[in-house]
């Protein structure tokens, strides 16, 4: 109520005649104008202060408002058992939504977390005043060991660039004027090693650029409206991102991004220490400063002071540099003269969108459409999924994750949650089928369970973050997290999988795991397998609407799985082109990009294209590629309808041997066809040009392929660009 006391205060002091509104406040300028007269207004002191990731002025009246972590919910960093506060919704890690491949509810789950921090912003707490979400992550996970693939949504530009739109938009809303939330994209660009990430450089051409590591960003900002990030600790070919001039030279003038651009935690003294970039912190503020870095994640008034003091950078400079702060800050309605008058104003009274049964069915299914069935062969004759509760009296759960859901280092706190052994319980106990768990197989106890139960479920993976307060530990060689890389592929529960197999084949894995494991044992022997990543608070209904044929399993893998470490390049080998990717590697996958079953099946037909030929220089047309897709099987069913590009005609090294152009996840009743219409942009299809500087079409042939996975595609035709 202090709040709305306040606010209604400052109209009433407002709308006096003896008051003059600050220019700052005046809707109907420019944001140009705007932004310049606040600049005007404030002090040297406040000018610095609005370096940091606080957009308030307080002498001005403009209310704080910081940054919240976001990519699955909402967090303010950090282990949630260190957090406490406010509950939010909880859903699937990033890498789950990800392998979705629904970007309507990747958008939808994200007007949520905002709809979700606009409520907290309208609290009475500092603690909360956060509207400038540091999400979507918008890296690509180039390879499996990288720690932070948890974070990502995979390494495919396109799918990637697909679903960093999607968050951005769900984020921001769909007014013309206002943001519901400001989108902050993480970490631009090329950070994908843990290890060495503060001193490190990525080094890829020009091309890999546009084409490849920058495509997600590009797609969140010119497609997707997002008018911040975060710039990376990493080189990219020798220059630190947080000062690299790439932002001047590309991403300002050919994006026009004219937001935040923020530096990662603490890299400002790593310009220092890691990099050896400059021999003092004020000459680092003064690079930041003057490469337009506006916001600091760091203790860094003290060194800008000096820089100033000092001659390195200038007032003009700090002015410049503060210019996309503002612009947020416009963007959010927090220069308005009534923020309750803003579309996105949510009453400090008004319910807790978290408690909403929408909240609740939206992670439910979130978390049953991140589920990829990897495997799913008859035993005896049957499949064991879904599973028939006919033919079922006992069911044994094994696995450290059963009764036990792990919050990420940047997820949040749920208001509840549902585990795998609730959710069993809860659903198969009222049907009279006994459910029993066990944690693992000590004292060959599991395997004693497996012996007396008519099918077992093993839920393993890894752990989403260390064990120990030391920021570098990870005792398990396979797991991996911000700051640490994994060092094997390997799934340590493996031997144990092995042995309750022994005695019980009827045995499904659950893996449940931010990321690809090279489990080729369990791949070969086990009937049935499941993969799903951490975090969800609807974890266990998820699984078991899937499990029950209540939801039929769509999801895809979103990056390669490989069969062995061995098939990765080099770590820091940062050129793709050398056998990275679906679109380079030249090896058999364990699983491909794209990859996933269904309970049902679907077969292809008549792919009709709306053009068969385009000119070179028409990079905004925009080709149909309809094909037609029919549920064959017995029960209702999602399709990923997925369509490739490859390059016949081309004599450039650097194509890749196919890449994804469009998809779209379709629901088709079982029996029935629909024609999906699969929009693929001329632009998607050009390649970058270093000399030209430009995308460019080359004159020829171009092989569109559609399926259900980047090693499927029944359906082929032409393009031709003359």
């Amino acid at each position: 109520m202090k709040k709305v006391f306040l606010n209604l205060l400052f109209l009433i002091i407002a709308s006096s005649p003896i008051f003059a509104l600050e220019t700052f406040r005046d809707t109907t300028l420019s944001d140009s104008q705007r932004i310049d007269a606040l600049i005007k207004e404030l002090t040297l002191e406040e000018k610095i202060n609005l370096f940091s990731t606080n957009l308030g002025v307080p002498r001005l009246n403009i209310p704080a408002c910081n940054h919240f972590e976001g990519l699955h919910g909402l967090s303010l960093g950090g282990p949630a058992h260190q957090r406490g506060g406010h509950p939010s919704t909880i859903h699937p890690q990033a890498y789950g939504l990800g392998e979705t491949w629904d970007t309507d509810l990747v958008q939808r789950i994200a007007d949520l977390s905002a709809e979700e921090a606009r409520w907290m912003f309208s609290q009475d707490t500092m603690r909360y005043h956060s509207l400038v979400m540091r999400a979507p992550n918008a890296d690509l996970a180039r390879d499996p060991r990288w720690g932070r693939t948890e974070e990502s949504f995979g390494e495919d530009p396109f799918l990637t660039g697909a679903m960093t739109v999607a968050k951005v938009k769900g984020l921001q809303g769909d007014n013309p004027r206002y943001w519901k939330m400001a989108s902050l994209m993480k970490h631009f660009l090329a950070n994908s090693n843990e290890f060495g990430r503060d001193s490190t450089s990525s080094e890829f051409s020009e091309r890999l650029f546009h084409e490849y590591y920058a495509y997600p960003f590009w797609k969140g900002i010119t497609d997707g409206g997002s008018r911040a990030f975060m710039a990376a600790y990493n080189r990219w070919n020798g220059i630190p991102m947080t000062v690299h001039p790439v932002f001047d030279q590309v991403v300002r003038p050919d994006w026009d991004m004219d937001g935040i651009i923020c530096t990662d935690g603490g890299a400002m003294r790593l310009l220092m220490t890691a990099h050896h970039y400059v021999d003092s912190l004020p000459e680092a503020a003064a690079l930041i400063v003057k490469a337009g870095v506006g916001q600091f994640l760091d203790n860094y008034k003290e060194a800008l002071t000096t820089a100033l003091q000092n001659g390195l950078v200038t007032e003009e400079d700090l002015d410049k540099a503060l210019r996309g702060n503002i612009k947020i800050a416009i963007k959010l309605g927090l220069l308005d003269p009534d923020p309750t008058a803003i579309p996105y104003y949510i009453s400090p009274d008004a319910p807790k969108s978290w408690e909403t049964d929408y909240a609740h069915n939206l992670a439910r299914e979130a978390t049953a459409k991140s589920i990829v069935m990897l495997k799913n062969e008859p035993v005896n004759g049957n499949k064991l999924l879904p599973l028939n509760t006919d033919k079922v009296k006992r069911i044994a759960l094994v696995g450290p994750y059963v009764d036990n859901i792990i919050q990420d280092w940047y997820g949040g706190v749920p208001a509840y949650e549902v585990t795998v052994l609730d959710a069993f319980r809860q659903t198969f106990e009222p049907m009279g089928i006994q459910v029993d768990y066990i944690i693992d197989d000590r004292m060959s106890q599991a395997e004693d369970l497996a012996r007396e139960a008519d099918i077992v479920f093993i839920v393993t993976g890894n752990h989403p973050f260390g064990t120990k307060a030391d920021w570098f530990f990870s005792p398990v060689p396979s797991d991996g997290r911000e700051a640490v890389d994994r060092r094997s592929l390997m799934l340590p529960d493996e031997d144990m999988i092995r042995q309750i197999y022994n005695v019980n084949p009827n045995t499904v894995l659950v893996l449940q795991s931010s990321f690809p494991y090279a489990i080729n044992w369990s791949n070969e022997n086990l009937p049935a397998i499941l993969h799903f990543t951490h975090s969800s608070q609807e974890t266990g209904n998820g699984l078991v609407d899937v499990v029950t044929g209540k939801v039929n399993p769509a999801g895809r893998t979103t990056q390669t799985w490989v069969k062995d470490i061995l098939d990765l390049p080099h770590m820091m080998d940062y050129d793709i082109t050398n056998g990275r990717t679906y679109m380079y590697f030249e090896g058999e996958p364990l699983y491909p990009f794209g990859y996933g079953l269904s309970y049902t099946s679907f077969s292809y037909d008549d792919i009709e294209l709306s053009d068969k030929n385009i000119k070179a220089e028409d990079l905004d047309k925009v080709i149909t590629v309809n094909v037609k897709v029919t549920n064959t099987g017995d029960m209702d069913g999602d399709e990923v309808v997925q369509l490739y590009a490859s390059y016949p005609d081309t004599r450039d090294s650097l194509r890749p041997n196919k890449h994804l152009r469009a998809f779209q996840r379709v629901s088709i009743p079982m029996g029935e066809s629909v024609t999906v219409p699969l929009q693929v942009k001329a632009l998607d299809l050009a390649k970058w040009d270093e000399n030209k500087k430009t995308w460019v079409l080359e004159p020829g042939r171009i092989n569109l392929a559609v399926g259900p996975s980047s090693a499927s595609q029944p359906l082929t035709t032409h393009l031709k660009v003359k």
